[in-house]
């Protein structure tokens, strides 16, 4: 599956890049939020499964009214526990590490950071989770996905469609990279993508990307480890890796990524 051929449907608020397999489609939405939010809905004879759930209310609003004339039958709420006013009666499902990072962990202070950024546009509400999830495969409105478990909460196989949801890839964009151990733990995982050969892999803050993108970011990793050897201060870091990466975004994350690769 080509990460470009899909049809645009424009909502009230952001847009639906729809990917159609066959007997599953696959509706990417771009929120254009203010934190580039991506949900993604797995269809199925009618029948519908989310994997995260937006978080601001005029994106709640949106989303519910596309998807009116599909069954939802559950939501896996990784790495994004907020947002609960929308579909609050649907099942949701998360490993017991993600229900508490959202709760209690990470995840509860992010919200808490968006909630003071944002106001009363952010839906700072978190999800109830009704089922916990172990590794493993498990099937939801008809489709099979296989979990696996994360540091902070869990990364989906769909196998169905050849692809693999995990929280952020981002191939011209900066990420949040702890050190070096961080980087090659990374390295690591988008090794595997490749070598497992999925079609596409979605993410929480990017429209679906594939395996050249992950070969980028490889390469974008492995240059981020050479260039903090060779500097003594976050400051020479950063403006080295700004100026190697001028096109890049996400200024904010290559902040924090010096501040762990120069504590």
């Amino acid at each position: 599956m080509n990460k470009n051929t899909f049809e645009t449907v424009k909502l009230t608020k952001g847009e639906m890049h729809i990917y159609d397999f066959g007997a599953v489609k696959l509706h990417a939405y771009k929120t254009n939020d203010f934190i580039d939010d991506e949900v993604f809905i797995l269809e199925k004879n009618g029948k519908a499964v989310l994997i995260e759930s937006p978080c601001f209310f005029d994106n709640n609003e949106a989303l519910t009214a596309y998807l009116t004339d599909m069954e939802v039958g559950g939501m896996l709420i990784a790495y994004h526990g907020a947002g609960a006013t929308f579909l609050p009666e649907v099942p949701k499902y998360a490993t017991q590490n993600a229900k508490e990072y959202s709760e209690n962990g990470g995840g509860k202070a992010l919200i808490q950071n968006f909630t003071n950024a944002f106001g009363k546009t952010f839906d700072n509400t978190v999800h109830q989770i009704t089922n916990i999830l172990d590794n493993g495969k498990i099937t939801i409105g008809g489709i099979d996905f296989v979990i696996q478990q994360t540091a902070d909460a869990f990364d989906i196989e769909i196998p169905e469609i050849n692809a693999v949801y995990t929280h952020m890839l981002g191939h011209n964009c900066h990420s949040i990279v702890a050190g070096a151990g961080h980087a090659d733990a990374m390295i690591a995982e988008l090794q595997s993508y490749i070598d497992k050969g999925y079609a596409l892999i979605l993410t929480s803050h990017y429209t679906p990307e594939d395996l050249k993108d992950a070969e980028t970011k490889i390469a974008y990793l492995e240059s981020l480890k050479a260039i903090a050897a060779d500097c003594k201060t976050a400051e020479e870091f950063k403006n080295k890796v700004s100026a190697q990466y001028l096109q890049y975004s996400g200024q904010n994350y290559l902040d924090m990524t010096a501040g762990f690769f120069f504590a």
